[in-house]
């Protein structure tokens, strides 16, 4: 059934009415074109969510000038709504999953998988949520250890090498060869390695699937291997990265050789993510990401900060890490760029 501004008002009211908290709920303004989308942006004094209903029947649930959802389905709009309004009312997660229940138990199952649809299933984290990849969280806001993380996953059956890529970054082929720990470059360095040599290293090793390659981008000068990624065999890439002076902090994730985004072609910022509201276009290319940190938001209530959150759910959903016990004890192989 193709939705009109009458089943979608016939559809919202029927749903929330005499349901506790949205009993009484408007529905948010529907606009018929993106020249009456844009007008409604320009004179609206709030961020308050609007639906563009195009000729297609397609609902386009919209903040300002971000796509939040794109669908032909009356239920999931409905449901996109009610999480919406019950959002604004305030609360944490898992104060917003009970409300939902209240409402409907439906949208509460919906809601704990971060899902569209309540067919998923909800099984407990069971991790250490600072263990994995979140500890290196707050450091890295401020470029510590390191400016860029780089992760890199090859084809199934095959490993990237983690020798080889830092090579190809441009690391010291002798502080390579030998195995370099940054303690070995500390005692080298009579206890603190300088800032500037710091600033001209680089950390390399596997953990899990990844080979992650850590660094501050390559100095002018240095010395880089020109062997090509395809040689290493790689499949997948993520890159961490972040801009402390410009509070600019960033994802990037290429798969099979295609960037995925939500097909806008921008940054993908991390400074974005509020908790309790999706980061990416639901539905869209990193749903997957929205529904990791609906877990982790609901798992760890105990964890406040969102880019922990943001770094566990990137743990839980492409298995990235970082072994912190090595870190700690400066067994991390670390070279400086040649």
């Amino acid at each position: 059934m193709e939705i009109t501004e009458r089943t979608l008002a016939d559809a919202w009211h029927g749903a929330v009415a005499g349901h506790s908290p949205l009993d009484g709920t408007a529905l948010p303004r529907v606009v018929r074109s993106e020249e009456e989308a844009d007008d409604h942006v320009e004179n609206s004094w709030n961020d308050d969510l609007f639906l563009l209903l195009d000729e297609n029947g397609t609902v386009h649930g919209r903040r300002e000038y971000r796509e939040l959802f794109a669908t032909k389905d009356l239920d999931q709009v409905v449901y996109l709504l009610a999480e919406e309004a019950v959002r604004r009312l305030g609360g944490s997660p898992t104060e917003v999953a009970d409300a939902l229940d209240r409402a409907d138990p439906a949208w509460g199952r919906r809601y704990r998988t971060g899902g569209l649809d309540d067919t998923g299933t909800v099984e407990a984290c069971g991790l250490d949520p600072l263990e994995g990849l979140a500890w290196i969280a707050r450091s890295w806001l401020g470029q510590d250890p390191y400016t860029f993380l780089d992760f890199y996953r090859a084809a199934p059956g095959r490993t990237v090498d983690p020798e080889r890529l830092a090579l190809r970054y441009g690391a010291d082929p002798a502080q390579v060869a030998a195995g370099t720990r940054r303690k070995d470059l500390e005692a080298l360095e009579g206890g603190q390695i300088p800032s500037q040599r710091q600033w001209e290293s680089c950390c390399y090793g596997r953990a899990g699937e990844w080979t992650y390659l850590l660094h501050n981008g390559t100095p002018r000068g240095a010395v880089a291997d020109k062997e090509p990624y395809e040689a290493l065999g790689i499949e997948d890439f993520v890159s961490l990265t972040a801009t402390a002076a410009k509070a600019v902090y960033s994802f990037d994730y290429v798969r099979g050789g295609r960037r995925v985004d939500d097909g806008d072609d921008e940054i993908l910022e991390l400074i974005g993510y509020e908790r309790g509201r999706p980061a990416y276009l639901r539905g869209g290319r990193l749903d997957f990401l929205n529904r990791a940190l609906r877990r982790a938001e609901l798992d760890h209530p105990e964890v406040t900060d969102t880019y922990a959150l943001y770094f566990h759910a990137l743990e839980t959903s492409l298995g990235l890490r970082l072994p912190r016990r090595d870190f700690a004890e400066g067994e991390v192989r670390v070279a400086y760029l040649a």
